[in-house]
C-alpha cells in the first residue's frame, strides 16, 4: 500500500473519531452491536447474493494484498526493461534465463524470450495472461464497488427499522432522543464504510 493512501484513511479515521470525542465525552453511544450486524450482515449477504462466493472471498483476500503491498513504480519498471535489453545485447537471449526477477509475469517472459520462442507465440501468451489479471482485478473491484453501493442502502435500512421502533414507543417522550441517536447510527456506519473503506478498494 502506498504511504499517501495509507496516511489519507489514518487521518480520515482520526478526524472523524475526533470529532466525536470533541462533540461528546461519551463514545460508547456510537457503539450499536444491532446495527453494526444490520450494516456489515446486510452488506455481505447481499454481496453473496449478487456474486459468486470465490469471487467474494478472492476480493476479501485481495483486500489484504491491497492494504500491505506497494504499488509498482512505472519508472523503475522502465529501467529494469532497458537494463534486460542490454543484458541480451551483451550476452544474449540465454542470458535472461538467469535474471532474478520478482514478478511472476516477468518470469514467464524471460523464460520463453531466453528459450527462443517464437514472437507471436510470446506475443499471444503474455497478452492472454494481461487479459485474465485484467479480468479478476475487474470483479474485484466490482465486488467493493457494489458493497460501497449495499452499506450506505443498509444503513438507511437500519435508520427506518428504529424509526419503527421509536415510533411504537411515543407514549414515552423520554426514550425518542435516545431511540433517534441509535437509529441514526447505522446509516453513519453505512456511509463510514463506504466512503472510507470501500471506496479506497474499489480504486486500488
Amino acid at each position: 500500500m502506498d504511504f499517501a493512501s495509507f496516511v489519507g484513511i489514518i487521518t480520515g479515521l482520526f478526524l472523524i473519531v475526533s470529532a466525536i470525542f470533541l462533540g461528546s465525552s461519551d463514545m460508547s453511544i456510537f457503539v450499536n452491536i444491532p446495527g453494526m450486524m444490520i450494516v456489515i450482515g446486510g452488506t455481505i449477504a447481499a454481496t453473496l447474493v449478487t456474486f459468486q462466493f470465490k469471487d467474494t472471498v478472492s476480493a476479501l483476500r485481495a483486500s489484504v494484498i491491497i492494504f500491505t503491498q506497494d504499488k509498482q513504480n512505472p519508472q523503475a519498471m522502465i529501467a529494469t526493461m532497458l537494463q534486460l535489453t542490454k543484458v541480451a545485447r551483451r550476452e544474449g537471449l540465454i542470458a535472461l534465463s538467469r535474471v532474478e526477477a520478482d514478478s511472476p509475469f516477468l518470469k514467464r517472459a524471460l523464460a520463453m524470450a531466453s528459450d527462443a520462442s517464437d514472437e507471436t507465440y510470446i506475443r499471444n501468451t503474455l497478452q492472454a495472461d494481461i487479459d485474465s489479471l485484467k479480468m479478476r482485478h475487474y470483479v474485484v473491484q466490482d465486488v467493493f464497488k457494489k458493497m460501497g453501493t449495499y452499506a450506505p442502502a443498509f444503513g438507511m435500512l437500519g435508520t427506518l427499522i428504529g424509526l419503527i421502533q421509536m415510533l411504537s414507543q411515543l407514549d414515552d417522550p423520554e426514550t425518542i432522543g435516545p431511540s433517534m441517536a441509535v437509529a441514526l447510527l447505522t446509516t453513519f456506519y453505512g456511509s463510514l464504510l463506504a466512503t472510507v473503506f470501500f471506496s479506497r478498494l474499489q480504486v486500488s
